[in-house]
């Protein structure tokens, strides 16, 4: 439980640092600009990125439980831990990719660097299917092994958070697809920012998220806890 609290602890931090860098404690009743009318008009955050915290929080809490359930079950006697593939941990370097070219993507529209924009959009995307194609290649490596779903409870929780973890993963995707076009003329352009930085803040919890199930699945986290207790006995 003691890795739990930390996890939701972290998770909330996330949400905290990345709702101040959105103005969410700022005084929009000091801030003013103009309006349709000439008159000032109030200042504040979008409501898409407050329905996207929302969203992160509810993931973070959802993950935060099955990695709960991952710990108890580790106690009783039939659990066997299964071997990481390779090819996660190029998978893994495959969703930092993406995530940085997202950031450079960002950054560049606000440059309005425009070929910057593309190749890092296009990077980002092509990251991002390389990861869950090699998830995809994880999973046929592990079943050709005899790691299959009901053979054992490790390989359950194994498939079904690399599982959920990609179905968050193709559902940023879509979020991509429709965001994209703008940097190539189509679609409305005047919202590209506002779409990159709703990508860019989900794509980087979404590799929070996987770096912590890496920690489970290596073992790495038993090997915290059993420090920590070892700390405070």
């Amino acid at each position: 439980m003691s890795v739990i609290l930390v996890f939701l602890v972290v998770v909330i931090g996330f949400a905290g640092w990345w709702l101040a860098h959105q103005r969410l404690m700022s005084k929009p009743w000091l801030e003013v600009g103009p309006d349709p009318v000439g008159g000032p008009r109030p200042t504040g955050m979008p409501t898409q990125k407050i329905a996207l915290g929302i969203f992160l929080a509810v993931v973070g809490a959802l993950f935060a439980l099955f990695a709960s359930a991952y710990f108890m079950r580790m106690e009783f006697v039939d659990w066997r831990p299964m071997p990481i593939p390779r090819v996660v941990w190029l998978n893994t370097g495959m969703l930092i990719l993406a995530s940085v070219a997202l950031e450079c993507a960002l950054a560049a529209d606000r440059q309005r660097d425009l070929g910057t924009l593309r190749l890092s959009l296009a990077t980002g995307a092509a990251a991002t299917l390389a990861f869950l194609a090699g998830q995809l290649v994880a999973w046929r490596d592990l079943t050709a092994s005899g790691y299959l779903v009901t053979g054992n409870p490790a390989n359950s929780f194994f498939y079904l958070l690399t599982a959920l973890h990609g179905l968050h993963i193709l559902g940023g995707l879509v979020a991509l697809a429709r965001a994209a076009p703008a940097a190539w003329g189509a679609g409305n352009p005047g919202r590209l920012r506002l779409r990159l930085e709703l990508c860019v803040a989900y794509w980087h919890f979404l590799l929070f998220v996987w770096l912590c199930l890496l920690v489970l699945f290596t073992g790495w986290a038993t090997d915290f806890v059993n420090i920590c207790r070892g700390l405070l006995s």
